[in-house]
Order: C-alpha cells, then sequence, then structure tokens
C-alpha cells in the first residue's frame, strides 16, 4: 500500500523531543548551519522510531498473518539488521508477535486501531519527552527558570495530543485523524522556524 508521504511527514516531525544537547558534541547544541538558518534543532525523529512506526505500519497494511522481515526492510528500505533489533524491542512491548520457521514471520499482535504512534515509539525509544534524559515532570530548575519544567510538560502533552490518537490503522489507510490533520494543512506548520 503507498501511502501519503504528506502527513506521515507531519507525524515524523513531531516524533521526538530531545533537549539534550551533549549527544552531539557541542556546548551549544546547534551546527553552524541551523545557527545560520535561524534553527534551534531540539525537535528530532530518533531513526529507530522513524523506522519501527514504517515497519509497524507495512504490518498493519499486510493485514494477519506473518510477513518475512526481509519483506518488511526492502518495502520501508530499512537495515535489516537495525529492523531486526526494532522489531525484538516491538515484540518485547506486545505490538508485534512473532513465529519462526518457513512459514515464519512478524505480525501485530493487537488490531492495528488499537496501537499509537505514541505506544510504538515508547517500545523503542522510551518517553516522548525528556530533557537530558530525565522525564519532563522530574526536572527541576532554580529561579527565573522554575517555569520551564511546565513548558517542558507542555511540549510532552502536545505530542501526546498527536502521537497519542494517530493509530497504525490510520497511517495504514492513509486517514489521519481530522485534529491531525488540521494541523499538517497549516502552511506555517511545513515551514522552518
Amino acid at each position: 500500500m503507498e501511502l501519503d508521504a504528506a502527513p506521515v511527514r507531519a507525524i515524523n516531525a513531531a516524533v521526538r523531543v530531545t533537549v539534550s544537547t551533549a549527544a552531539r558534541g557541542r556546548g551549544d547544541g546547534a551546527s553552524v548551519m541551523q545557527r545560520r538558518s535561524g534553527q534551534n534543532g531540539c525537535v528530532r525523529v530518533s531513526a529507530k522510531a522513524d523506522y519501527a512506526i514504517r515497519a509497524a505500519v507495512e504490518l498493519a497494511a499486510a493485514g494477519e498473518g506473518p510477513v518475512k522481515g526481509e519483506r518488511i526492510a526492502q518495502a520501508q528500505e530499512i537495515p535489516s539488521n537495525f529492523l531486526e533489533n526494532i522489531l525484538a524491542d516491538l515484540r518485547n512491548a506486545g505490538i508485534v508477535a512473532s513465529r519462526r520457521g518457513a512459514d515464519g514471520g512478524y505480525w501485530l499482535a493487537r488490531p492495528a486501531d488499537e496501537v499509537s504512534l505514541a505506544d510504538v515509539i515508547r517500545a523503542v525509544d522510551g518517553p516522548l519527552a525528556n530533557v537530558r534524559g530525565v522525564r519532563s515532570e522530574q526536572v527541576s530548575y532554580r529561579g527565573s527558570a522554575v517555569p520551564l519544567r511546565d513548558v517542558w510538560v507542555a511540549v510532552r502533552a502536545s505530542l501526546r495530543g498527536v502521537l497519542e490518537n494517530v493509530t497504525l490503522a490510520d497511517l495504514a489507510r492513509g486517514e489521519l485523524p481530522e485534529s491531525v490533520s488540521a494541523l499538517a494543512a497549516d502552511p506555517d506548520a511545513w515551514a522552518p522556524h
């Protein structure tokens, strides 16, 4: 099944907030290109989350019965070894089931309309939003930065508003919930800031 790329790009753009800058190896977390373009680079979609959602949607679109990992990897252009690790994470989370052998493969362990994108992301990456590896509600600040924790909690709530309301079935059908479609239809959502 071929999906419209625009809604999928909109979902991918909102998938994961990472406020930690240390992983980028720079103290300020922004590349020279990001500073010049005015982008701060703090919202990203991990490759693992992107691949996991694409693999799970592929299973949702395939319907019942096992699908070989090689078929998923080819259909979604996901490196096979990386996909096997992702599918193991999804299996451990109860999202995917598998069977070995000639008739084996992978399938969704739950109905596609009961698995949200948030479920998939949490299975492979953990919490939707964290600050330096700490859950948003667990960070604390001093002085004038005290309200910042509430901002990070609000960011997480915003992500939940999209990711907990879009299911694998929605993506497999190519139909996003109205609230998500409205967000993606806003031209400002597509403009880099």
